[in-house]
């Protein structure tokens, strides 16, 4: 009835396919009541919730217990998603291309200078060169120059001097230390994986200890963007690749295919993951509950933390478990009611009563 902080519980009779009634919480006490007044129930389809379990083995200790192959699938999806995101590493090393020990330089301007076009500093030096040489060439004196441009004679001078705008970059300010050398190769790294958003690499490296400001690195970057040298492919994220591994090899398209099949090879550990889920998969849709024990063997034997955890939950409720890998009894239709409920409750609930969303709940 509010999201996160309060539930109720709907019964179905999973043969009429009909609620037969409406709970206002979801404790095991309230569950195991109802139960215990109707004592012909003989299976009872549950989500794997512990308080449906505890009721309904309080309520109905003959009644076999059956957890729903649906809430199976998806938390093995969720253990699958977070053994992916441990091997991030191998999705990066599939994908993307060596990172290169220096950044891409921008390409020389025609009279071999050093700085490119849109550096602000050479920018302004070569217009400044240009307008003082514009006028030695009309005639015009140095004195001149001086009054007309408003610049100190010794600039003049300098201008005046250099033949190329080029033999003015010089000086220490060219090689200095700044606060963004020490986190150059992250940023190349980065850029290479295919993150080419300036603000993003700025706040990832403010984590690790740079002081300085979004300016600079900005700046630093913009060269990479009129590169020739294309940054490699960005690898896909872990949830795309659980959804590649959670997905039947026969509908699954050629391209994601092969990018699956490119993941597995560099990650023994994710090809032992993928044939654990696919063998599970296989069990659910056969109804092959008599294999649990053998497939629960097998996951312990490989190094898989996470589907660990996903067996643990399944050993302390093995004979539900074994049911819904097992039974054609199944949960399902109570989601068909779940979303029926979320669309009257949104009609009226909060103006009326528990009451009356129970009778729309078992009367509509």
């Amino acid at each position: 009835m509010r999201k996160g902080r309060v539930y109720g519980t709907v019964l179905v009779d999973v043969e009429t396919r009909r609620p037969v009634d409406f709970l206002p919480d979801r404790e095991a006490g309230t569950v195991a009541a109802w139960l215990a007044e109707r004592p012909g129930i003989e299976v009872v389809c549950r989500d794997r919730a512990p308080f449906f379990a505890e009721g309904a083995s309080t309520g109905a200790p003959t009644a076999v217990q059956v957890a729903d192959r649906f809430h199976l699938w998806r938390n093995l999806g969720e253990a699958a998603e977070r053994c992916v995101s441990r091997h991030r590493s191998c999705l990066r090393a599939s994908f993307a291309e060596a990172v290169p020990e220096k950044a891409p330089a921008p390409a020389p301007s025609e009279s071999g200078s050093p700085w490119p076009t849109g550096h602000r500093f050479a920018d302004r030096t070569r217009a400044k060169h240009a307008a003082v040489h514009a006028l030695l060439a009309a005639g015009h004196s140095r004195r001149s120059i001086q009054r007309q441009l408003g610049m100190a004679y010794r600039t003049v001078q300098r201008l005046a001097d250099a033949a190329r705008p080029e033999d003015l970059f010089q000086g220490q300010w060219q090689n200095r230390q700044t606060k963004l050398d020490d986190f150059k190769p992250y940023l190349h790294e980065r850029w290479a994986e295919g993150c080419m958003n300036a603000w993003t690499l700025w706040k990832e490296i403010k984590t690790h200890g740079y002081t300085g400001g979004y300016g600079a690195v900005r700046a630093y970057l913009q060269p990479f963007r009129t590169s020739p040298i294309a940054p490699a492919a960005r690898p896909p994220s872990p949830r795309t690749v659980t959804g590649w591994i959670l997905t039947h090899p026969d509908p699954l398209p050629e391209s994601e295919r092969l990018k699956l099949k490119a993941v597995l090879a560099d990650c023994p550990e994710l090809d032992a993951l993928t044939r654990h889920v696919r063998t599970f998969g296989k069990m659910l849709t056969q109804l092959q509950g008599d294999q649990l024990p053998q497939w629960i063997k097998a996951v312990r034997a490989d190094d898989l933390p996470s589907l660990h955890t996903f067996v643990n939950g399944l050993e302390r409720d093995l004979a539900a478990v074994t049911a819904g890998l097992t039974l054609q009894w199944s949960s399902g239709v109570v989601e068909g009611h779940v979303n029926r409920i979320k669309m009257i409750k949104r009609q009226m609930y909060g103006r009326a009563g528990f009451g009356l969303l129970r009778k729309r709940v078992l009367l509509a």
